[in-house]
């Protein structure tokens, strides 16, 4: 019967946890802007730089 308790208990523990984590990621705004990082993937990047070739003398 004790371990119920013991359960409760941690996972209320987990579970406030969670809460202030999520908490604290509005408060940061770490979800401000959810649209972007998703089409980030087909914006076309800088072209990469081209290096001239070295020689070996």
């Amino acid at each position: 019967m004790s371990i119920i308790f013991f359960m409760i208990g941690i996972s209320l523990l987990l579970a406030l946890g969670f809460l202030g984590a999520f908490l604290w990621s509005m408060r940061t705004g770490q979800q401000d802007d959810l649209y972007t990082p998703s089409i980030r993937m087909l914006l076309e990047d800088d072209a990469p730089e081209t290096s001239q070739p070295q020689s070996n003398a």
